[in-house]
């Protein structure tokens, strides 16, 4: 399990000034450490071929980019899953705050902000659609481009490519995000390894 650093940090999850929709479209497939890792991270096995497109400081996942469609056909809520358990639950916390009320009536109110996230829209659709077939008639992600719903799904999105405007609004707020250590340990990696392989070779 490949680890930057140990103990606390006071600011675990940066923004790369570097994202971009070409480097979350060339993120190889997780191997099994980073599936493992994943998987504890979610509580559950990672579905629909995660590839990490963002890590915290301890170098664990933050964001995944994930295909359109599970293995079954059936098609993915968005390609950008946020992972990390500490940004998830601040972001949480915005929106129990409703923050998205505001961010909505902001995006009434002013064109510049919807155009942003309207172009914002566009390329996340041309993006997931270079990554398997078009989804006929699949909306974008959180609401895009009319509506704003479900901020972790936009904070995932902007980590990953730097192209949301919610997004970006979302993390500024969500940050610093202050963390005791690496949320995954080498014998919850161990454990996961173990659950994905009897998930597997059990034929499940």
């Amino acid at each position: 399990m490949t680890q930057h650093r140990h103990g606390p940090s006071a600011d675990a999850v940066r923004p790369d000034p570097a994202a971009s929709y070409r480097r979350a479209g060339a993120a190889a497939a997780a191997d099994p450490d980073e599936r493992a890792i994943i998987s504890a991270q979610l509580g559950r096995p990672a579905r629909g071929s995660p590839a990490v497109v963002h890590r915290c400081v301890f170098g664990l996942p933050t964001v995944v980019r994930v295909a359109p469609r599970l293995e079954d056909g059936t098609p993915f809520p968005t390609t950008f899953w946020l992972t990390c358990p500490v940004l998830r639950s601040r972001v949480g916390t915005l929106e129990a705050d409703q923050a998205m009320v505001g961010l909505n009536r902001r995006l009434a109110d002013d064109p510049q902000f919807a155009a942003d996230y309207t172009a914002s829209h566009e390329a996340y659709v041309g993006f997931r659609d270079t990554l398997d077939e078009p989804l006929p008639g699949a909306p974008g992600v959180g609401g895009m481009p009319g509506h704003i719903k479900c901020l972790h799904v936009h904070a995932a999105h902007h980590l990953a490519t730097g192209d949301n405007p919610v997004g970006a609004w979302t993390i500024d707020r969500a940050t610093p995000a202050p963390c005791s250590g690496p949320c995954v340990d080498p014998d919850t990696q161990a454990d996961w390894h173990d659950r994905l392989d009897a998930h597997v070779g059990g034929g499940r």
